[in-house]
């Protein structure tokens, strides 16, 4: 039997390697017209990486990675550290799995050699516009004016997905009220900078650092709130005179990296309000069309990867049906929704706006880390020690 998956991201591609894996034919309809260097740095924490492990690309994955020693919140403009928690040896001893920084075309170009070594067809330079169901299955039309029959169609094409809005109807995304800049530049513009994943918080925003390609490049976020942005696609350029303008007084070495940038990129932050379904007979949502989240607890790839991984495992169990496609929404919706929900909370934690509210939370967080490390290494239990490998379908 067919599926076609809408959509070449990490969901995407994951989603065709996992299905085809259990005996399906799968092409992915991907818009881009060529998988190139597009997005920056991504982080894999171990409930990824076990996804990864399932899909049989974890050690390339390994290959072009950064691997932190530590996750720390520092403040924005003194540096002062907060917490710090060994990640480097307690991934795999804690959780089982390592914890990677990696570039998204890396990442990207690695699913999609393991998906056409699977027998997977990628086509590029076509969207998938429309489907329409018929005694046979589906037929699914593309932008190009191709028509492809399929058995069941996998919409995994984000936050503003073509098969959402023909399943549920117009839905708009909720703005977060923020804005989020990204850039890459050498790791020798900041050599002490640590090999962490670093929050750098803030009144009103902050910044995110760590490394990828293997320690090469050092990969900067910056999140402000704002009322004012001029568009949500992740590619569109930003302005470095704006950006410094936002962070370039805070700690070292984040105005060096701000400053040796020839260039960035600036995006409106989405998510969405959990959906009331993510399926409609034959036809079923993935990562971000189905639950957009802000990248504040850095999982949007992990579930992503979990869902691909979920789904695989319930068409197997039950084949194309509606009851399978209800298993997988009933195995993975509560563990997206509470994942959403702490990604929102991690805005306001890391904006508090003044002297007084930043002392409130990250004092007991300091003190915490310094009395009760044991505690503050599990409050990510619940995330990190989720293994997508022994979920029961």
């Amino acid at each position: 039997m067919k599926i076609v998956v809408a959509g070449g991201g990490i969901g995407g591609l994951s989603a065709a390697i996992a299905l085809s894996k259990v005996g399906f034919e799968v092409e992915v309809i991907e818009r881009a017209p060529a998988l190139t260097e597009v997005g920056a740095g991504i982080q894999l924490s171990p409930n990824a990486t076990k996804g990864l492990a399932a899909l049989g690309v974890l050690e390339a994955a390994v290959a072009v990675s950064s691997q932190p020693e530590r996750l720390e919140m520092r403040i924005g403009r003194t540096g002062e550290k907060v917490f710090s928690i060994p990640i480097a040896k307690e991934a795999r001893n804690r959780y089982g799995a390592p914890y990677l920084h990696i570039h998204r075309a890396d990442l990207i170009a690695l699913l999609k050699r393991a998906a056409e070594f699977a027998g997977v067809q990628v086509r590029l330079g076509a969207r998938v516009s429309a489907y329409v169901r018929d005694v046979d299955g589906l037929r699914v039309g593309l932008d190009t004016g191709a028509i492809v029959p399929c058995d069941l169609l996998v919409g995994a094409d984000g936050v503003r997905s073509t098969v959402r809005r023909q399943m549920l109807g117009e839905q708009e995304p909720r703005y977060t009220g923020a804005v989020a800049w990204r850039l890459t530049v050498p790791a020798d513009v900041a050599p002490d900078l640590p090999h962490a994943a670093i929050v750098w918080a803030g009144p009103g925003r902050h910044a995110v650092t760590y490394r990828v390609r293997r320690g090469e490049l050092i990969n900067f976020v910056g999140v402000t709130e704002t009322e004012k942005f001029a568009g949500e696609s992740w590619d569109q350029p930003g302005d470095i005179v704006e950006l410094a303008g936002d962070f370039g007084d805070w700690a070292p070495p984040i105005p060096d990296i701000i400053a040796s940038a020839a260039s960035c990129f600036s995006w409106a932050l989405f998510d969405r309000d959990p959906l009331p379904t993510w399926s409609d007979d034959r036809v079923t949502l993935l990562g971000d069309a189905c639950h957009a989240m802000p990248p504040f607890q850095a999982q949007g790839a992990a579930m992503a990867i979990e869902d691909a991984i979920v789904l695989a495992k319930c068409l197997q169990a039950d084949g194309i049906s509606e009851a399978s496609l209800r298993r997988y929404e009933k195995v993975r919706k509560p563990r997206t929704t509470k994942v959403l929900g702490s990604a929102r909370a991690n805005m306001g934690v890391f904006h508090r706006s003044n002297a007084i509210t930043q002392a409130a939370t990250y004092g007991p967080m300091k003190l915490a880390d310094r009395l009760f490390p044991s505690f503050v290494r599990s409050r990510q239990d619940w995330i990190y020690g989720y293994d997508v490998r022994h979920v029961q379908v």
